[in-house]
């Protein structure tokens, strides 16, 4: 039985937002901060990492600072300090993890590396617990943003097997290049996914790529393509053209806006796109479960936060339980860094002060 009362002072840095939270005994969030350069980005249509960095030297203090000050603590109540060590955009990485050692020394209070990926799994261990429905293992986890997507048997202690991979785009990826190559802003995905209803998924056509060597791997670059060929035989240049003019001139459009700017054969590429890949997503993962009795589902990440996909999982009627996160805890946070940390602090597994950051960290 834990102590009562651990708490973990967690800092999340890998891509584009800046994150810090207080978590206790890895199930109780005393306070999430996160501050979002969704407005930075958004004009280049994609994080862009010189830029990424620099907002992450502005914001580090005062959202570690506000964290600590929501959850009432102090460095000198809190029992360590974890971070997100990767995998993530290098420079992004070592502005959390620098500062997170600069307190680690100042206060004494040790060092926990976290993956940034385990973090999105105990995302959802996290609610899970503290909705007393906690996720039987072994699980499957399937781990889906814009920069990851990947399968993972969870086993007792928290033990973790790959078991498939994109073996290109992540989903999340091919969402927002989508939304892109037709004149939507970024991120796209939550534009698709709000926009996908209004068509019809059954409007055209796409095919599954069929992988060779490892049939739970997964491919989303051949769906795009299929798309860019789509848009090219429909000629619909000014329409795009007329969007990205006005996504130009109006920030964060509405889904109201995007209607009117949306034919109706717009609407069913959008439709059947994100059809396509939920379906893709799902049957891999379902075909992973079978492979060694899973008894749950997890699905974290960024697309978790995808209403198709979590309508289509409901829909699936799945021979076990599935999870998802909340939508404040399926995007980059740190109060998920918190809760990876929390097994790590109760076996003492801390890290050196000359850790570094890790690009391409694996998990397994």
């Amino acid at each position: 039985m834990a102590e009562t009362g651990r708490r973990i002072l967690a800092i999340e840095s890998s891509c584009d937002e800046t994150a810090a939270a207080v978590v206790e005994n890895g199930e109780t969030v005393l306070s999430s901060v996160v501050a979002s350069q969704l407005i930075t980005h958004g004009k280049y249509g994609g994080v862009v990492p010189e830029l990424a960095s620099r907002e992450h030297l502005r914001a580090i203090v005062p959202v570690v600072r506000e964290a600590l000050e929501i959850a009432g603590c102090t460095l000198a109540s809190v029992d360590a300090i974890a971070v997100t060590v990767g995998p993530g955009l290098v420079g992004c990485l070592l502005v959390g993890l620098t500062y997170a050692k600069s307190l680690s020394f100042a206060s004494g209070r040790p060092l926990i590396a976290v993956n940034h990926i385990e973090g999105h799994i105990h995302a959802v261990i996290l609610e899970a617990r503290r909705a007393a429905t906690p996720v039987a293992l072994p699980a499957l986890a399937l781990v889906v943003s814009g920069g990851h997507t990947h399968l993972f048997e969870v086993r007792e202690n928290f033990i973790y097997r790959l078991l498939g991979k994109t073996r290109d785009d992540a989903a999340g990826e091919a969402f927002d290049k989508v939304a892109r190559l037709l004149g939507y802003g970024y991120p796209g995905g939550p534009i698709i996914d709000s926009l996908a209803p209004h068509g019809d998924e059954t409007a055209v056509k796409f095919t599954f790529a069929k992988m060779k060597s490892n049939a739970l791997d997964f491919s989303f670059s051949g769906l795009k393509t299929a798309v860019l060929r789509w848009v090219e035989a429909q000629h619909i240049e000014e329409e795009i053209a007329a969007r990205r003019a006005f996504g130009r001139e109006h920030p964060q459009p509405s889904t109201e806006e995007w209607l009117a700017l949306s034919p109706p054969r717009t609407l069913g590429l959008l439709a059947s796109f994100q059809h396509a890949a939920i379906t893709e997503l799902l049957t891999r993962a379902a075909a992973a479960a079978e492979s060694f009795g899973a008894r749950a589902l997890i699905v974290a990440g960024g697309v978790a936060c995808n209403t198709g996909l979590r309508a289509a999982a409901r829909r699936a009627r799945l021979p076990y339980p599935v999870y998802f996160p909340s939508p404040g805890l399926s995007t980059d946070n740190a109060a998920m860094i918190a809760a990876a940390a929390f097994p790590k602090l109760e076996r003492g597994e801390f890290a050196a002060l000359d850790t570094g950051a890790h690009a391409n960290l694996a998990l397994a």
